[in-house]
């Protein structure tokens, strides 16, 4: 009989049953595909023993005007700059009021609905969800701006190591968030304590904020029965996503200075850090799917491992979900935390060139892009910052690919497979386990992990078989195209 081609098309599905996926790669870890090959992702290193306190949701990298590289992160309670060097410096604004760990939940006055349950009775709506803190960060020229939602203050920091982030003069206090505008306006959400206002700063100023006709500062509050959870900095114009709907904000210069636009409803933004932008336009994840835009309107992004992934997610700790790019690899990668953890420990990661998706195991709360530092890096949630995309070590970890279901032959009959011929690019770098069933949801028997050798030796029988490859080496090894050698054995 000739051998049996393993084509398995690119990228991961998991949707619905494990035979839904049959012929493709159901679950991964730590691997892409690159030119159409399966490969591991690149390893990780501790950048020069980084470790701040408390687990930082955002983080910022940039340049300033002396051509020093700066990185800042915050955490519940303190701001931290962190130097190219390593130095760890505290510039926690004075007065900061602490926010968050984790979402908790308001079960006192105003939390639920009055009267809804027998009074001594357990809550079935558990009230309304209080998100973990996530700071806004961003740059005013070389300076550092800053905002805690639980504080509601916008800070600046202007670069000196004896001196704290201090209160912007002027600006709103009750915001829940901020941006810097591609035309220098900063723009704050929330002003006051609404949660769909947006006022912004006189341009280039960000110390007026009071409209006259001396200046372009102005205020509005969006059309929407959501509240504002971040705003974005896309080609031409700014993207302001609210909890249920999408809107841009287009400078028109005065009168109006700012123009507003609803272009998608029901694509909500699941948490403040679940956006970014790329050259394609904005990508974000909502509640229960995926959404992107590039003019004109929202669109859903199709993801072939959503079911996965939104039923596998703490729904209450949705809010620490946080984005980042990864342009080497033409990747977004959304870290949040499993249904059983509180802390962000898994991953989804989209290849926007290739269209495909893969999903993984990492603890990581927060991230940024390489540009200015050579590697990008992201942080635990022990306050470990991480360079990433460096060699082939995954902390004991090794990645890993597994398929869904294959019919052997045209799976009416028991099939007798005596022989895998591999396709890698060194021998040896991966092995190879099988797992046959006779039926869908029979038991499953498991055949390895084998060692390559062309060919290679095995001995399974089965209707179905799965095929899991495993990196065997911390280096780029390949796969390709497997075959199989098998031979009919009779009905059962």
């Amino acid at each position: 009989m000739p051998f049996i081609p393993l084509k398995i098309p690119k990228g991961q599905y998991r949707n619905g049953t494990d035979y839904m996926s049959q012929g493709r790669w159901r679950d991964v870890n730590l691997v892409r595909w690159h030119e159409d090959a399966l490969r591991p992702i690149g390893g990780w290193r501790q950048r020069q023993s980084v470790d701040i306190s408390g687990v930082a949701r955002s983080i910022i990298a940039w340049e300033d005007n002396s051509n020093n590289r700066r990185i800042a992160a915050g955490t519940y309670n303190k701001l931290y700059s962190i130097s190219s060097g390593g130095a760890v410096t505290d510039i926690t604004p004075t007065g900061l009021t602490s926010g968050l760990v984790n979402s908790g939940t308001n079960t006192g006055y105003g939390g639920s609905l009055f009267g809804r349950e027998l009074y001594g009775e357990p809550r079935i709506d558990a009230g309304q969800i209080i998100e973990a803190t996530v700071w806004s960060l961003d740059n005013w020229g070389e300076y550092l701006l800053a905002m805690s939602p639980a504080d509601g203050k916008l800070y600046e920091w202007q670069l000196s190591n004896a001196a704290d982030a201090a209160v912007v003069t002027n600006a709103p206090t009750g915001c829940s968030g901020f941006m810097v505008t591609e035309e220098r306006f900063v723009v704050c959400f929330g002003a006051g304590g609404v949660g769909r206002k947006v006022q912004w700063s006189d341009q280039e100023n960000n110390t007026v904020w009071t409209a006259a006709a001396t200046n372009q500062a102005g205020d509005i509050e969006l059309q929407t029965n959501g509240v504002i959870l971040a705003g974005v900095r896309t080609r031409g114009q700014s993207l302001i996503l609210t909890t249920e709907d999408a809107h841009t904000m287009t400078y028109q210069g005065p009168p109006f200075v700012f123009g507003f636009e609803r272009v998608g409803t029901s694509c909500g933004l699941v948490g403040p850090k679940a956006a970014v932008s790329i050259d394609a336009g904005v990508v974000w994840m909502g509640r229960r799917s995926f959404f992107t835009y590039s003019g004109g309107g929202v669109q859903d992004l199709p993801c072939e491992v959503a079911d996965y992934i939104f039923s596998d997610m703490n729904q209450d700790q949705r809010g620490k979900i946080s984005a980042t790019v990864n342009s080497e690899w033409n990747e977004i990668w959304w870290f949040y935390p499993s249904a059983n953890s509180l802390e962000c420990d898994r991953y989804v990661a989209w290849d926007y060139s290739e269209k495909i998706w893969t999903t993984g195991v990492m603890d990581r709360t927060a991230g940024m892009d390489r540009g200015v530092f050579r590697y990008s890096m992201f942080i635990a949630s022990d306050g470990k910052l991480y360079e990433h995309e460096v060699g082939y070590s995954y902390d004991s970890v090794l990645p890993y690919a597994e398929t869904g279901p294959f019919a052997i032959g045209n799976g009416d009959n028991i099939m007798n497979v005596v022989q895998l011929i591999p396709d890698e690019k060194n021998q040896g770098d991966v092995t190879a386990k099988f797992k046959t069933r006779a039926y869908p949801n029979a038991a499953e028997r498991e055949y390895g992990p084998f060692t390559m050798s062309s060919p290679t030796s095995v001995r399974f029988q089965g209707r179905q078989v799965r095929m899991r490859v495993e990196g065997n080496v911390q280096d780029d090894w390949r796969i390709g195209i497997m075959r199989l050698d098998a031979r009919q054995g009779g009905r059962r």
